[in-house]
């Protein structure tokens, strides 16, 4: 192997106005080994919500990498991370997703443990003949190398040597900022959620959230199907979808930042329709008038290597785990301020229903595109060409909209949403190629320079 085999996946050339990704890094199967180890166990991935743990006792689980994890709130009110696997035979200890444990006993042989992951029952222990080496070691539950919140937002991390997770995020906190803070008491997810699998490599959904670029070709019905209802209840307040037609006439852009994160966003020429606005005058008072007008706009959020937050029809957070290179987990959930009243509440999942979840209009028409294109994306087709629209726009560090919010991206797009670009994907493909050459080199991930973006454009 070649000192540089990275390079034969991520041709990133800025210099040359060049950036182009090979189309067998969604479908090699060794490639999905290196990035299992190199990527989702050795940096932050999303866990869950800390208003999913809100009295001792609650829990959740979830995955980082393929490793299986459990997250609790115990008797003390700490919330405490660890592998969700029993010591005696590896058994998996809890298969629910989220709920109110004060004792996780093992289906297998039924040794347990209270939320604070203490073990505190070997089943017979006293029948058991065991020795004192036994005695000697712990029974307790492993816990998580690392785990750390953002304003309610569970990362844990399976590497001891990642990086705080305010410095991981960095930059991109703002955008953040702009879905967290909508509530006054915090942010929680609508009971439910969907979960489904598609037939693609993860990173086909690792740019789609950001790809302006595909909705007027993919979701052409649901444009029509909107702009149609949008005709026929003129005048009244019952159509709460967006009408994209004139959406499509804004101006909007994208902000790419180190470590893998990018966004982007759009005008809203109908604020109305968000389930926010009739809150808009307390939230000006509490977040200040360009924040509050800011959480008006359309803004789609990733934060590197699987989670997303969007803010386009309806506020959700998507995270999509990979489960082979040509299978991806999705799990996608409705956001929305704690508190907020029945009347919005239900406006907010009529939106969030009519375009995601499997049955929704857009869901449905992204699975079968990812499944298109995770059969033609083999070896060889070569080099794709899916990622040069709107280089030659491109901004070293803030724009006047970046600006406006306080924060410094790498680079900036700025070109009304016809432009539709695809530097936003970039970002995350450069920290691909980052995390991959320094794990095959068995170097520490911590370091990231902050400027090398910068340096590159």
């Amino acid at each position: 192997m070649h000192d540089d085999w990275v390079a034969a996946y991520v041709d990133d050339r800025p210099a040359d106005g060049a950036f182009r990704v090979h189309a067998s890094i969604y479908s090699d199967a060794k490639l999905f080994e290196r990035e299992q180890r190199h990527i989702f166990e050795k940096t932050w991935i999303f866990l869950g919500l800390e208003s999913q743990l809100a009295k001792p006792h609650d829990f959740v689980t979830g995955h980082i990498g393929r490793t299986p994890v459990l997250v609790t709130r115990d008797d003390t009110g700490v919330v405490r991370g660890f592998i969700n696997a029993c010591r005696h035979k590896g058994a998996l200890l809890s298969r629910l997703d989220t709920g109110h444990r004060r004792h996780h006993v093992c289906p297998y042989h039924g040794w347990a443990y209270d939320s604070s992951g203490r073990n505190v029952q070997v089943k017979d222990a006293e029948h058991g003949a065991y020795t004192r080496a036994f005695d000697q070691d712990s029974h307790d539950l492993l816990p998580l190398p690392r785990l750390e919140q953002y304003k309610g937002l569970i990362f844990g991390s399976l590497n001891p040597g990642v990086p705080p997770l305010e410095e991981f995020l960095g930059a991109v906190r703002p955008l953040l900022d702009l879905a967290l803070e909508q509530g006054e008491r915090g942010m929680e997810f609508v009971p439910g959620r969907s979960i489904y699998t598609f037939r693609g490599n993860w990173k086909l959904q690792m740019d789609n959230g950001l790809d302006f670029y595909h909705l007027t070709s993919t979701h052409a019905a649901f444009m029509e199907v909107v702009q149609r209802r949008e005709a026929q209840n003129a005048g009244h307040t019952d159509a709460k979808q967006f009408d994209w037609s004139q959406r499509l006439k804004q101006q909007g852009g994208s902000f790419v930042f180190p470590n893998g994160h990018a966004a982007i966003w759009l005008d809203q020429p109908q604020p109305e329709k968000r389930p926010l606005y009739p809150e808009l005058d307390r939230l000006v008072q509490r977040v200040g008038a360009t924040r509050a007008q800011w959480m008006l706009k359309l803004r789609n959020v990733n934060v590197f290597p699987n989670l997303q937050i969007a803010d386009s029809t309806s506020l959700i957070l998507r995270t999509f785990r990979p489960l082979a290179p040509d299978l991806t987990e999705m799990r996608v959930y409705c956001m929305a301020p704690i508190g907020e009243s029945d009347t919005q509440r239900a406006w907010r999942l009529r939106q969030f229903e009519d375009f995601f979840n499997p049955s929704g209009f857009a869901t449905s028409d992204d699975t079968v595109i990812y499944e298109d294109c995770q059969q033609g994306n083999q070896p060889e087709l070569g080099y794709l060409q899916g990622f040069a629209r709107g280089m030659a726009a491109l901004q070293p560090g803030a724009n006047a909209e970046a600006r406006s919010l306080g924060f410094r991206p790498t680079l900036s797009v700025k070109g009304g949403f016809r432009m539709q670009n695809e530097v936003c994907f970039h970002s995350a493909y450069r920290e691909w190629a980052r995390l991959m050459r320094v794990g095959e080199a068995g170097l520490t991930a911590h370091a990231h320079p902050a400027t090398s973006e910068e340096n590159r454009a």
